[in-house]
């Protein structure tokens, strides 16, 4: 069954090469979507994709990179919309 999920993962998750490591995973699942700083020292990510795909990646965003210390990630679930072509990072 293909989902979408929307989420904004807190803690020290910018300048720690947590875009291009969500980037690299989404990719390696063939998800499609995007993930982008927030001003307020947040990422934010949406994805599209296969839920078994989708759980996968919310588990390596959980984890994160070596330098990063994630410590929360909330979550939106909503239905698939085929929306993107790819999974890009938004700048």
């Amino acid at each position: 069954m293909f989902k979408r999920v929307h989420g904004i993962v807190s803690g020290r998750v910018q300048n720690v090469f947590f875009r291009a490591f969500t980037h690299r995973w989404a990719n390696e699942l063939e998800l499609k979507g995007w993930v982008r700083n927030l001003h307020s020292g947040e990422v934010e990510f949406e994805a599209e994709g296969s839920e078994e795909a989708l759980k996968e990646l919310i588990k390596k965003i959980h984890k994160g990179t070596p330098l990063s210390k994630v410590e929360s990630v909330e979550l939106k679930w909503t239905e698939f919309k085929d929306e993107f072509k790819e999974f890009n990072v938004r700048y």
